[in-house]
């Protein structure tokens, strides 16, 4: 508690800097380094006191390339070189360099650096991780400062690292899964407005000149074309308004963010594949937090956090209170009924032999294979509705603007 009420600005606190400096040592060489402080002359006497004589000309604000943010993966690959670099025996300062030099994100460099300097100044890593909680969340700080408690880091980041591997692997194939479908409904959708908006007022001018009776579906399509000519801002214009409040509100709203999250939930095939990727996700987090000797109930607040859906994070919030009075685990997931019965029954082995990480763990295998199958499935099932529904669409309007030239070449 302490950690993180140092971690917190106060309000009207003077901001601190980050400022890029070169000076001279005592032997009089060259040196270039980084610091954090509020000003130019704070960086000055904090050097002169370590015996670097700088010019305060060398002491300028550190400008930040665009362009370039820190991913989800770059911290995966990061967390990767640390922990190999470790169990081979590379001091912990030692490896923040090399990763340093080794990255080629401008911004993954400059927050590696920020915590080398924290660290080099006696901040545990812990700690110095917390000041950066847009990159390194509760889960990741709390398992690093369980392992420089326990003297057993490097164990502790290899199984992060094998942690956050298993959850790009599963967001990667539901991003996959997604993606085709929704492109191709783009790219159906574009083509729609194109005809609508250009071709079809074409089709439009040649069928007037001829004065004859045009078919149903024909008249059908020219006043939707119409339609679009017309209103073509207000529609779009709605649309976009419509795309950018949604995303604003769900930001801003945790309300809608669960309505969104059950509805989702109950989606066909893709609420599924959602459901057994969230409790893939929920068991893989709770095995990693036991594993590392967090306390249950402790473990649960961070299991709560990374659920990623707002049911499961409820439910999970539930099921810590009544283990908090004693209630087993197993009881707890029980009553929320959000959990196969053979999550629970397999927690419920887990409990009894001593052995809840090792279960979570087979769970969380488990159901990223079936996560896989499905996804695999999805890709086969989707392919056919996709060609059935973009052949009747667009088929659907060539063949309404083609029905007039049908019937003059019978007339002919």
């Amino acid at each position: 508690m302490a950690t993180a009420m140092r971690s917190v600005k106060r309000p009207g606190a003077p901001q601190e800097i980050i400022f890029n400096w070169e000076g001279k040592d005592k032997s009089g060489k060259i040196i270039r380094g980084e610091m954090r402080a509020q000003t130019k002359a704070v960086v000055k006497a904090t050097l002169r006191r370590q015996g670097i004589s700088v010019n305060e000309n060398k002491i300028k604000k550190r400008s930040f390339a665009r362009g370039s943010k820190v991913k989800d993966k770059d911290i995966a690959i990061f967390t990767r070189q640390l922990a190999t670099m470790m169990r081979a025996g590379v001091p912990l300062l030692q490896s923040f360099d090399i990763a340093i030099k080794g990255t080629s994100n401008p911004a993954l460099g400059r927050l590696l650096n920020d915590i080398r300097t924290e660290v080099e100044s006696g901040t545990s890593l812990g700690n110095s991780l917390r000041k950066h909680p847009q990159y390194f969340d509760a889960l990741y700080c709390n398992l690093v400062a369980a392992g420089e408690q326990s003297g057993a880091l490097e164990n502790l980041l290899d199984r992060i690292a094998i942690y956050q591997e298993k959850m790009l692997a599963i967001k990667s194939k539901i991003k996959s899964a997604l993606f085709y479908p929704i492109a191709v409904m783009v790219v159906a959708a574009a083509v729609v407005v194109v005809m609508m908006i250009f071709v079809i007022p074409e089709f439009k001018k040649v069928f007037t000149s001829f004065g004859a009776d045009l078919p149903a579906p024909t008249l059908f399509v020219m006043s939707l074309s119409d339609f679009f000519v017309e209103h073509a801002f207000l529609i779009f214009g709605t649309l976009i308004a419509a795309v950018v409040g949604f995303m604003y509100a769900f930001k801003r709203s945790p309300t809608l963010q669960a309505r969104v999250d059950r509805m989702v939930l109950q989606i066909p095939v893709i609420g599924e594949i959602i459901r057994k990727a969230t409790i893939a996700r929920w068991t893989r987090t709770l095995s990693t937090m036991f594993a590392a000797g967090v306390p249950l109930v402790e473990a649960l607040d961070s299991v709560a956090g990374a659920a990623g859906n707002h049911v499961y994070k409820v439910a999970t919030k539930r099921i810590q209170s009544e283990v908090a009075t004693g209630t087993s685990l197993t009881v707890a997931m029980q009553g929320t009924n959000v959990f196969p019965a053979m999550v629970v029954q397999m927690v419920s082995i887990g409990e009894e032999s001593g052995q809840l990480d090792g279960m979570c763990s087979k769970v969380a295998d488990f159901f990223e294979r079936e996560v896989d199958d499905m996804v695999a499935g999805l890709s086969q099932l989707l392919e056919p509705i996709i060609i059935v529904v973009l052949g009747t669409l667009i088929g659907g309007l060539v063949v309404a603007m083609y029905l007039p030239i049908f019937k003059l070449g019978q007339a002919i």
